[in-house]
Protein backbone atom coordinates (compact mmCIF):
# COMPACT_ATOMS: atom_id res chain seq x y z
CA UNK A 1 0.00 0.00 0.00
CA UNK A 2 1.48 3.50 -1.23
CA UNK A 3 2.35 5.69 1.67
CA UNK A 4 1.53 9.81 1.41
CA UNK A 5 3.80 12.02 2.78
CA UNK A 6 3.29 15.85 3.70
CA UNK A 7 4.86 18.72 5.96
CA UNK A 8 2.88 21.49 7.87
CA UNK A 9 4.37 24.25 9.71
CA UNK A 10 2.51 25.94 12.71
CA UNK A 11 3.48 28.61 14.69
CA UNK A 12 3.83 28.24 18.34
CA UNK A 13 3.33 31.21 20.45
CA UNK A 14 4.70 31.14 23.70
CA UNK A 15 3.32 32.83 27.15
CA UNK A 16 6.58 34.49 27.68
CA UNK A 17 9.53 35.42 26.02
CA UNK A 18 12.48 32.23 25.90
CA UNK A 19 15.56 33.92 26.88
CA UNK A 20 19.31 31.70 26.56
CA UNK A 21 22.19 32.89 26.41
CA UNK A 22 22.59 33.19 22.68
CA UNK A 23 19.18 34.27 21.51
CA UNK A 24 15.57 35.17 22.49
CA UNK A 25 11.75 35.03 20.82
CA UNK A 26 8.29 34.98 22.41
CA UNK A 27 7.27 32.05 19.25
CA UNK A 28 8.64 29.13 17.17
CA UNK A 29 7.92 27.59 14.08
CA UNK A 30 8.12 23.74 14.34
CA UNK A 31 7.65 21.63 10.93
CA UNK A 32 5.23 18.77 11.13
CA UNK A 33 5.54 15.59 9.41
CA UNK A 34 2.41 13.21 8.34
CA UNK A 35 2.72 9.88 6.68
CA UNK A 36 -0.75 8.01 5.86
CA UNK A 37 -1.61 5.07 3.70
CA UNK A 38 -5.19 6.52 4.16
CA UNK A 39 -6.08 3.93 6.83
CA UNK A 40 -3.51 4.52 9.57
CA UNK A 41 -1.29 7.50 9.86
CA UNK A 42 1.78 8.87 11.66
CA UNK A 43 2.44 12.74 12.69
CA UNK A 44 6.35 13.44 13.97
CA UNK A 45 7.05 16.95 14.76
CA UNK A 46 10.87 19.14 13.92
CA UNK A 47 11.63 22.00 16.03
CA UNK A 48 14.18 23.79 13.74
CA UNK A 49 17.65 25.08 15.79
CA UNK A 50 19.26 27.81 14.66
CA UNK A 51 22.41 26.86 16.42
CA UNK A 52 22.81 24.01 14.16
CA UNK A 53 21.61 25.93 10.77
CA UNK A 54 18.03 24.53 10.20
CA UNK A 55 15.10 26.68 9.22
CA UNK A 56 11.27 26.13 8.17
CA UNK A 57 12.49 27.31 4.77
CA UNK A 58 15.52 24.78 4.34
CA UNK A 59 13.23 22.44 5.83
CA UNK A 60 10.72 22.97 3.13
CA UNK A 61 13.14 22.97 0.29
CA UNK A 62 15.30 19.87 1.57
CA UNK A 63 11.33 17.74 2.43
CA UNK A 64 10.77 18.79 -1.31
CA UNK A 65 12.98 17.09 -2.83
CA UNK A 66 13.15 13.83 -0.99
CA UNK A 67 12.02 10.77 -2.13
CA UNK A 68 10.42 9.16 0.47
CA UNK A 69 10.03 5.51 -1.38
CA UNK A 70 11.85 2.53 -2.24
CA UNK A 71 12.41 1.35 1.85
CA UNK A 72 11.63 -2.20 3.32
CA UNK A 73 11.50 -0.90 6.81
CA UNK A 74 12.32 1.89 9.06
CA UNK A 75 16.28 0.87 9.19
CA UNK A 76 15.64 1.44 5.69
CA UNK A 77 13.98 4.67 5.68
CA UNK A 78 16.78 6.10 8.15
CA UNK A 79 19.13 5.10 6.16
CA UNK A 80 17.70 6.78 2.97
CA UNK A 81 17.45 10.30 4.89
CA UNK A 82 20.80 10.13 6.73
CA UNK A 83 21.69 13.25 5.23
CA UNK A 84 18.72 15.31 5.78
CA UNK A 85 19.09 17.98 8.86
CA UNK A 86 18.60 16.58 12.48
CA UNK A 87 15.39 17.81 13.75
CA UNK A 88 13.30 17.37 10.58
CA UNK A 89 15.40 13.93 10.04
CA UNK A 90 13.70 12.79 13.27
CA UNK A 91 9.99 14.32 12.23
CA UNK A 92 10.03 12.14 9.05
CA UNK A 93 11.61 9.19 11.08
CA UNK A 94 9.20 9.47 14.00
CA UNK A 95 6.19 9.91 11.91
CA UNK A 96 6.83 6.41 10.29
CA UNK A 97 7.53 4.78 13.47
CA UNK A 98 4.52 6.57 14.96
CA UNK A 99 2.52 4.99 11.71
CA UNK A 100 3.69 1.10 12.75
CA UNK A 101 2.56 1.79 15.95
CA UNK A 102 -0.70 2.99 15.03
CA UNK A 103 -0.99 0.00 12.66
CA UNK A 104 0.37 -2.24 14.91
CA UNK A 105 -1.75 -1.16 17.79
CA UNK A 106 1.37 -0.97 19.92
CA UNK A 107 3.05 2.10 22.11
CA UNK A 108 6.19 3.47 20.53
CA UNK A 109 8.28 2.19 23.89
CA UNK A 110 6.29 -1.71 22.61
CA UNK A 111 7.72 -1.05 19.27
CA UNK A 112 11.45 -0.46 20.71
CA UNK A 113 10.82 -3.21 23.07
CA UNK A 114 11.58 -0.72 26.42
CA UNK A 115 9.59 -0.07 29.30
CA UNK A 116 6.59 2.05 29.37
CA UNK A 117 7.44 5.32 31.01
CA UNK A 118 4.80 5.23 33.36
CA UNK A 119 4.62 8.69 35.87
CA UNK A 120 8.03 10.46 35.85
CA UNK A 121 9.62 13.88 37.27
CA UNK A 122 10.68 16.84 34.87
CA UNK A 123 12.73 19.68 35.59
CA UNK A 124 11.36 23.15 34.56
CA UNK A 125 12.96 25.68 32.71
CA UNK A 126 13.53 29.22 33.97
CA UNK A 127 14.91 30.93 30.68
CA UNK A 128 16.78 34.44 31.21
CA UNK A 129 15.11 37.45 32.85
CA UNK A 130 15.64 40.37 35.02
CA UNK A 131 16.06 40.03 38.85
CA UNK A 132 13.58 42.21 39.71
CA UNK A 133 10.72 39.69 37.45
CA UNK A 134 11.65 36.27 38.78
CA UNK A 135 9.28 36.63 42.11
CA UNK A 136 6.32 37.76 39.88
CA UNK A 137 7.51 34.72 37.56
CA UNK A 138 7.51 32.75 40.75
CA UNK A 139 4.11 33.27 41.62
CA UNK A 140 2.56 33.14 38.00
CA UNK A 141 4.21 30.30 36.81
CA UNK A 142 4.75 28.00 40.26
CA UNK A 143 7.87 26.11 38.96
CA UNK A 144 8.84 25.02 42.38
CA UNK A 145 5.79 22.09 42.20
CA UNK A 146 8.87 20.58 40.08
CA UNK A 147 11.35 18.53 41.65
CA UNK A 148 14.38 20.13 39.74
CA UNK A 149 14.27 23.57 38.59
CA UNK A 150 16.65 24.34 35.38
CA UNK A 151 17.92 27.98 35.25
CA UNK A 152 19.02 29.66 31.99
CA UNK A 153 22.07 32.02 32.68
CA UNK A 154 24.79 34.09 30.60
CA UNK A 155 28.58 34.97 32.06
CA UNK A 156 27.36 38.06 33.40
CA UNK A 157 24.24 37.50 35.12
CA UNK A 158 24.89 33.43 36.71
CA UNK A 159 25.27 34.98 39.99
CA UNK A 160 22.35 37.10 40.96
CA UNK A 161 20.39 34.79 38.81
CA UNK A 162 21.33 31.82 40.95
CA UNK A 163 21.23 34.37 44.55
CA UNK A 164 17.73 35.61 43.83
CA UNK A 165 16.11 31.75 42.77
CA UNK A 166 17.35 30.22 45.46
CA UNK A 167 16.04 33.27 47.94
CA UNK A 168 12.49 32.49 46.29
CA UNK A 169 12.61 28.83 45.99
CA UNK A 170 14.69 25.56 47.83
CA UNK A 171 14.26 22.93 44.94
CA UNK A 172 17.23 21.58 43.85
CA UNK A 173 18.36 22.97 40.54
CA UNK A 174 20.38 22.78 37.50
CA UNK A 175 22.51 25.66 35.83
CA UNK A 176 22.82 25.80 31.92
CA UNK A 177 25.11 28.16 30.78
CA UNK A 178 24.54 27.08 27.00
CA UNK A 179 28.12 27.55 26.02
CA UNK A 180 28.01 31.14 27.65
CA UNK A 181 31.86 30.96 29.11
CA UNK A 182 35.25 30.51 27.22
CA UNK A 183 37.35 30.82 30.72
CA UNK A 184 36.93 27.50 32.85
CA UNK A 185 38.18 29.40 36.19
CA UNK A 186 36.08 32.55 35.50
CA UNK A 187 33.36 29.87 35.92
CA UNK A 188 34.43 28.22 39.11
CA UNK A 189 34.81 31.38 40.80
CA UNK A 190 31.18 32.27 39.51
CA UNK A 191 30.05 28.40 40.58
CA UNK A 192 31.85 29.96 43.98
CA UNK A 193 30.44 33.39 44.49
CA UNK A 194 27.13 31.77 44.42
CA UNK A 195 27.80 29.59 48.10
CA UNK A 196 25.08 27.32 46.33
CA UNK A 197 25.36 23.86 47.60
CA UNK A 198 22.02 22.59 46.32
CA UNK A 199 23.31 22.43 42.67
CA UNK A 200 22.19 19.11 41.13
CA UNK A 201 24.58 19.45 37.97
CA UNK A 202 25.88 22.15 35.51
CA UNK A 203 25.16 21.76 31.89
CA UNK A 204 27.46 22.71 28.74
CA UNK A 205 29.00 26.15 30.27
CA UNK A 206 31.39 25.84 27.16
CA UNK A 207 31.42 25.47 23.61
CA UNK A 208 31.09 22.42 22.36
CA UNK A 209 35.00 21.88 21.56
CA UNK A 210 36.49 22.99 24.36
CA UNK A 211 37.57 19.24 25.79
CA UNK A 212 40.88 20.36 27.46
CA UNK A 213 38.31 23.03 29.30
CA UNK A 214 35.63 20.35 30.36
CA UNK A 215 38.66 18.09 31.57
CA UNK A 216 39.84 20.46 33.64
CA UNK A 217 36.18 21.97 34.99
CA UNK A 218 35.55 18.43 35.77
CA UNK A 219 38.98 17.62 37.64
CA UNK A 220 38.24 20.94 39.70
CA UNK A 221 34.48 21.25 39.88
CA UNK A 222 32.47 19.28 42.81
CA UNK A 223 29.50 19.57 40.83
CA UNK A 224 28.20 17.05 37.62
CA UNK A 225 28.90 18.45 34.88
CA UNK A 226 26.64 17.72 31.61
CA UNK A 227 27.30 17.60 27.61
CA UNK A 228 24.27 19.05 25.61
CA UNK A 229 25.58 20.78 22.42
CA UNK A 230 28.63 18.93 22.29
CA UNK A 231 26.71 16.11 21.50
CA UNK A 232 23.93 15.92 18.64
CA UNK A 233 23.48 12.92 15.88
CA UNK A 234 27.15 11.82 16.87
CA UNK A 235 29.36 11.55 20.01
CA UNK A 236 32.96 10.44 20.55
CA UNK A 237 32.17 8.66 23.66
CA UNK A 238 35.90 8.32 24.99
CA UNK A 239 36.36 12.18 24.72
CA UNK A 240 32.86 12.37 26.79
CA UNK A 241 32.97 10.52 29.51
CA UNK A 242 36.70 12.31 30.30
CA UNK A 243 34.84 15.44 30.53
CA UNK A 244 31.40 14.98 31.54
CA UNK A 245 29.53 13.10 34.09
CA UNK A 246 26.51 13.44 31.85
CA UNK A 247 24.85 13.69 28.42
CA UNK A 248 21.52 15.86 27.51
CA UNK A 249 19.94 13.89 24.34
CA UNK A 250 17.87 15.89 22.47
CA UNK A 251 15.77 13.25 19.75
CA UNK A 252 15.76 16.84 17.90
CA UNK A 253 19.75 16.98 17.47
CA UNK A 254 19.97 12.67 17.54
CA UNK A 255 18.00 12.33 14.47
CA UNK A 256 15.43 10.00 15.09
CA UNK A 257 14.20 7.05 17.88
CA UNK A 258 17.20 4.91 16.18
CA UNK A 259 19.74 6.85 16.78
CA UNK A 260 18.70 8.66 20.33
CA UNK A 261 18.02 5.14 21.78
CA UNK A 262 21.98 4.13 20.21
CA UNK A 263 23.04 7.43 22.35
CA UNK A 264 21.29 6.74 25.28
CA UNK A 265 22.69 3.37 25.53
CA UNK A 266 26.18 3.64 24.57
CA UNK A 267 26.58 6.71 27.19
CA UNK A 268 25.20 4.25 30.04
CA UNK A 269 27.78 1.86 28.97
CA UNK A 270 30.45 4.64 29.31
CA UNK A 271 29.42 5.06 32.55
CA UNK A 272 27.89 8.66 31.69
CA UNK A 273 24.37 10.03 33.45
CA UNK A 274 21.85 10.43 30.82
CA UNK A 275 18.82 13.57 30.56
CA UNK A 276 16.42 13.30 28.26
CA UNK A 277 15.65 16.89 27.08
CA UNK A 278 13.95 18.77 24.33
CA UNK A 279 13.99 22.05 22.04
CA UNK A 280 10.12 24.24 22.15
CA UNK A 281 7.68 21.47 20.95
CA UNK A 282 4.70 20.68 21.60
CA UNK A 283 3.43 17.60 23.31
CA UNK A 284 3.74 15.79 20.52
CA UNK A 285 7.55 15.79 20.34
CA UNK A 286 7.65 16.08 23.90
CA UNK A 287 6.01 12.45 24.17
CA UNK A 288 8.43 10.74 21.69
CA UNK A 289 11.12 11.61 24.49
CA UNK A 290 8.97 10.30 27.55
CA UNK A 291 8.43 6.82 25.44
CA UNK A 292 12.33 6.36 25.58
CA UNK A 293 11.91 7.52 29.76
CA UNK A 294 13.29 4.18 31.08
CA UNK A 295 16.89 4.99 29.32
CA UNK A 296 17.13 8.24 31.04
CA UNK A 297 18.23 9.26 34.69
CA UNK A 298 16.50 12.81 34.21
CA UNK A 299 13.90 14.12 31.71
CA UNK A 300 13.73 17.63 30.93
CA UNK A 301 11.03 17.58 29.07
CA UNK A 302 8.86 20.91 29.72
CA UNK A 303 8.56 22.82 27.01
CA UNK A 304 5.15 22.19 25.70
CA UNK A 305 3.85 24.18 29.44
CA UNK A 306 5.36 27.31 28.15
CA UNK A 307 2.89 27.18 24.77
CA UNK A 308 -0.03 29.28 24.53
CA UNK A 309 -1.86 26.55 23.29
CA UNK A 310 -0.54 22.94 22.68
CA UNK A 311 -2.30 21.67 19.24
CA UNK A 312 -1.05 17.93 20.31
CA UNK A 313 -2.03 17.57 24.21
CA UNK A 314 -0.58 14.51 24.22
CA UNK A 315 1.41 14.49 27.88
CA UNK A 316 -0.45 15.69 31.14
CA UNK A 317 1.67 17.56 33.77
CA UNK A 318 0.29 16.90 37.18
CA UNK A 319 2.35 18.52 40.35
CA UNK A 320 5.76 18.77 38.56
CA UNK A 321 5.49 14.78 36.82
CA UNK A 322 4.77 14.02 33.73
CA UNK A 323 2.43 10.74 31.68
CA UNK A 324 1.04 9.79 28.90
CA UNK A 325 -2.37 11.52 27.83
CA UNK A 326 -5.15 8.74 26.87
Amino acid sequence: MALHWKIEFLRLDLKYTWAISRNATDFKINAFVTVSDGTHRGIGEAAPNVRYGESPELFETVFSNLNLTGFKNLSGLADSIKTVPNSLRFAIESAYVHYLCAKENKTVAAYFELPEPGIRNTSYTIPIMSIEKLADYFTQYTPDRFKYIKLKVNGENMVDLVKEVRRICPNPFMIDANEAYTNPDQFLSDLEKTNETRIEFVEQPFPAGFSEEYKYLKNNSFNLIFADESITDHADFETLASCFDGINVKLMKAGGYLNGIRLLKEAQKHGLKTMIGCMVETGLGISSGLHLASLSDYLDLDSFLILKDDKFPLVTEENGRLFLAN
